[in-house]
């Protein structure tokens, strides 16, 4: 596999040596041609220059790539780089490095960034799991924000203690694909017995995540036991009191529990967080 590399810092450099490692083609493109010699990287071919500039890329053989990795210390650099490689050399992946974790709303198809690689969001989710119990914790978002994959660690008091894999009524669009126990990876099946202490690895869409938490957290048992599935536990409704204007008798409603939902705004090119670039 070729992958071109822009970017040949200390992360740059650190990628390049673990994929020469695995005999793939290493291409490193970079401004400074002192960072050459101090890099240690054999096997590596360099190209000095500006990856935003299309001739560059043009001296590169961009279009003979598998993979471009835009890692440098600027989030605006990557971003052009992803964008120049998918529309105008159609490299089928492109990787981009997310410096400032503000700008990780512009990381996606629409610059031309197939993964985004949030390094202080990964650090966060990577203490997370190693801290938080009876919580979900999203450790990698993948198809850029479709989807993404979560850990849960059971608690020992945990309503799901005991319970099948098939049991359990899952989101629809959630998938249980790893049970670590005892530091074993273990393929779930439907007859496997879910014990404390297990971390259950998920894929799941972003939309389903919420879903899969209410499952999850503790006192849920009566509304998602076996074969239970999400529907209510009895055939009366609650009713909550509705204020109403002075000298009017308050007027009973249905609570139905549903939120009013925020539309968000589409975000705008000109809200690019500029705090935290490196030059």
């Amino acid at each position: 596999m070729k992958v071109v590399i822009v970017g040949a810092g200390s992360v740059g450099s650190s990628i390049a040596r673990e994929l020469l490692s695995h005999k793939h083609e290493i291409l490193l493109i970079d401004l400074k041609p002192e960072v050459i010699g101090r890099s240690g990287l054999r096997g590596a071919h360099w190209l000095v220059g500006d990856a935003c500039e299309l001739s560059t890329l043009q001296d590169a053989n961009l279009e003979d790539a598998d993979v471009v990795v835009s890692a440098t210390g600027d989030d605006k650099v990557n971003l052009v780089v992803s964008l120049l490689a998918k529309t105008e050399f159609g490299i089928g992946r492109t990787v981009g490095r997310v410096n400032n974790p503000k700008n990780d709303w512009m990381f996606n198809d629409s610059w031309g960034v197939d993964v985004a690689v949030n390094t202080p969001q990964l650090m966060t989710a990577l203490v997370e799991e190693a801290v938080e119990i009876g919580d979900l914790v999203r450790l990698l978002t993948l198809q850029t924000g479709v989807s993404s994959l979560v850990e849960f660690t059971v608690p020992h008091d945990s309503h799901a203690i005991g319970l099948t894999v098939g049991a359990i009524d899952w989101p629809e669009d959630s998938t249980l694909v790893a049970i670590l126990r005892d530091q074993a990876p273990i393929t779930p099946s439907r007859d496997d017995v879910i014990d404390g202490g297990d971390e259950l690895f998920f894929v799941t869409t972003i939309a389903a995540e919420d879903q899969l938490r209410e499952l999850l957290s503790p006192g849920s048992s009566e509304e998602h036991g076996s074969g239970e599935g999400h529907g209510s536990g009895g055939s009366e409704e609650s009713v909550e009191e509705q204020s109403s204007p002075e000298g009017q008798e308050s007027v009973a409603v249905p609570a139905t529990g549903d939120q009013p939902v925020r539309a968000e705004q589409p975000a705008r090119a000109d809200q690019l967080d500029d705090d935290g670039f490196d030059g």
